[in-house]
């Protein structure tokens, strides 16, 4: 008799041990916090409104200016077309496109991480993108020049003007076409291509239909100047994501110079 009342207060015991370890379990369960992203990736995200920070080192490659900032401890770098940058200032950027062990050739360097950012932020712009984040895409991209550009249209078959390409984007998606003009600019070995901006004299500078990219990862690259003959896939509303939109662009494009 005694020995199962012993074993009942034992059982008993044993249960509520069982009970209160669930319970303390259960509570450290509930206290704690959901793991956070690393801040350095936070910091890193395409949908980063500004990128503010001092500037600890900066330097220009092939007509990009490369700028490492400490944005509240962690260093990033950006990269913007060429502009004049001084090391130890504090700067804002536009958001970009955020690119993985990027190559640059031009620098023969790899960088673990890079944003490719729309440009540079004036205090009042960064206050206006954080409360309402500014998209770039083709319009914004447009080179400007004084120069009054004419270049006789290709005669080889599924040749366009710049501006008929603009005009029948809907119909030439996705198909190959050649289009002839002048390079107005050249921004090689960004995201893995070269880009390449072309004009005819034709199109509406107004409404950004004068200017064409193209990108390549051909061996050969035209230089500003060249009057070339090039051919490639026509793409409209070409997204990159990060706001990098595209209402027309040739991709996987060769060049012939004249």
């Amino acid at each position: 008799m005694k020995n199962c009342t012993m074993k009942k207060l034992v059982c008993g015991f044993v249960i509520t041990l069982l009970l209160a370890s669930a319970q303390i379990g259960y509570a450290e369960t509930v206290k704690t916090p959901i793991a956070k992203a690393p801040k350095e990736q936070e910091q890193l995200s395409p949908a980063a409104v500004a990128l503010t920070g001092k500037v600890l080192q900066t330097m220009n490659s092939g007509g990009y200016t490369y700028v490492e900032i400490d944005n509240k401890g962690t260093k990033i770098w950006v990269a913007i077309s060429e502009a004049e940058i001084t090391k130890g200032e504090t700067v804002s950027f536009e958001p970009g496109a955020v690119m993985e062990n990027f190559k640059s050739k031009s620098l023969n360097r790899t960088f673990d991480k890079i944003i490719f950012s729309g440009g540079l932020l004036t205090p009042q712009s960064a206050a206006a993108a954080a409360a309402e984040p500014k998209p770039t895409g083709s319009k914004d991209k447009v080179v400007t020049t004084k120069e009054k550009i004419k270049v006789k249209k290709a005669t080889t078959a599924n040749s366009y003007s710049i501006a008929e390409l603009y005009k029948n984007r809907a119909e030439l998606d996705n198909k190959t076409v050649t289009v002839r003009g002048k390079v107005v600019k050249v921004s090689p070995d960004i995201m893995q291509r070269n880009w390449i901006h072309l004009q005819d004299g034709t199109g509406d500078a107004q409404k950004g239909t004068h200017n064409l990219v193209l990108t390549s990862t051909a061996e050969y690259i035209p230089a500003t100047g060249d009057i070339v003959t090039a051919t490639g896939t026509f793409v409209k509303d070409r997204d990159f994501g990060a706001g990098y939109k595209y209402d027309a662009i040739i991709e996987n494009t060769t060049f012939v110079k004249k």
